[in-house]
């Protein structure tokens, strides 16, 4: 059986609706493979996504669609359009996977960049906990280590530009990609801040919750794990910000972006401005846009129509829930222009 009609009996049986088409050069949609990235810190392959600018392509299919979220369509298995292009790496939150931002990661894809995104074992969808929620080097490290095989990948390397290396995250992403940059936390630090916001601070409540002492985090919430490969850095609604020391922000020498959701809703957890962490004005180099009316979850992505009702009958976050008058869609476009221009993308 020839390879184009096994793809399309693979995603028949797997019950996902394609469309076949013959190869041509296209731009409407991005392409869309996966790989395992091997880890020396893990005891398992991280499973890693890419999207990219494509080239010819065989079938189109929907990624991380299901009763819940709308997913993106992707040209699966394309070609990668000819020339070097900007890598940009993403760090998903917490409970989130690297399909569910599969919005952003096709958008920036069609503006000429090749994103790879992980699922962080131990905070990923299905296998997140708050006793691994803390260890903030071990996330920082499945990211270097995916830049490293994806840097050597003879599938993808020729496609990179190496001196075009951005990292996103979003949330405990955003922690992520923050100490990346450089930016260490203080355990003590840390403390002092669920001291006083209590189960206000949505982070400091997630871990007592799963009985973890914010007194007492592992020694891996205080790793060093700069990666000077990475030249800018986008940090959506970042956790942890309060814990970060001001000599290390001092020593951040790379261009930062940071992006907040809502003004009235805002998550004091992810309060980056001048109430919250402050991290903007303590960072040299350091921008922020803000999108309202939103909060912290409406970065998430668009939920299939009645998914609201299905996640209340279960007693479950209201994750497709947002302030009055927030048009996700709309947010969501603007985020990808903020950043389209941060990363000077094509187009933006």
């Amino acid at each position: 059986m020839k390879p184009i009609y096994l793809a399309v009996a693979f995603f028949l049986a797997a019950g996902l609706k394609i469309s076949p088409v013959l190869a041509e050069p296209q731009t409407d949609y991005a392409g869309y493979d996966r790989f395992d990235v091997r880890a020396a810190h893990r005891s398992m392959p991280i499973a890693a996504s890419v999207w990219y600018p494509a080239d010819t392509f065989i079938y189109r299919a929907p990624v991380g669609r299901n009763i819940i979220w709308k997913g993106t369509d992707a040209y699966v298995g394309a070609a990668i359009a000819p020339g070097q292009h900007p890598l940009v790496l993403l760090s998903h939150g917490s409970g989130g996977n690297m399909d569910g931002l599969g919005w952003l990661s096709s958008q920036l894809a069609l503006r000429g960049a090749i994103v790879v995104a992980v699922n962080h074992p131990g905070t990923t969808s299905g296998d997140s906990s708050p006793r691994r929620t803390p260890l903030i080097g071990e996330r920082a490290a499945d990211i270097s280590a995916t830049l490293d095989q994806v840097l050597s990948n003879t599938a993808f390397a020729p496609y990179i530009d190496h001196q075009n290396i951005s990292a996103i995250g979003f949330s405990l992403g955003g922690t992520t990609v923050l100490n990346l940059a450089g930016v260490r936390f203080d355990q003590t630090l840390y403390a002092q801040y669920c001291d006083k916001f209590g189960n206000a601070a949505q982070d400091c409540d997630f871990l007592r919750k799963g009985g973890v002492d914010p007194d007492h985090l592992p020694d891996d919430f205080v790793a060093s794990s700069r990666d000077d490969r990475i030249v800018r850095t986008v940090a959506i609604e970042p956790g942890m910000g309060f814990a970060a020391t001001q000599t290390s922000l001092a020593e951040v020498t790379s261009a930062m972006l940071f992006i907040g959701l809502g003004e009235e809703n805002k998550w004091v957890a992810a309060d980056f401005g001048p109430n919250g962490s402050n991290l903007v004005a303590r960072i040299q180099n350091a921008s922020s846009a803000t999108f309202a009316p939103a909060y912290h979850l409406t970065f998430l992505g668009e939920c299939m129509p009645g998914a609201a009702e299905i996640l209340k009958e279960e007693g479950s976050e209201p994750i497709c829930a947002d302030p009055p008058g927030t048009d996700r869609a709309q947010i969501h476009q603007k985020i990808v222009l903020a950043i389209a221009e941060f990363l000077n993308l094509a187009g933006s």
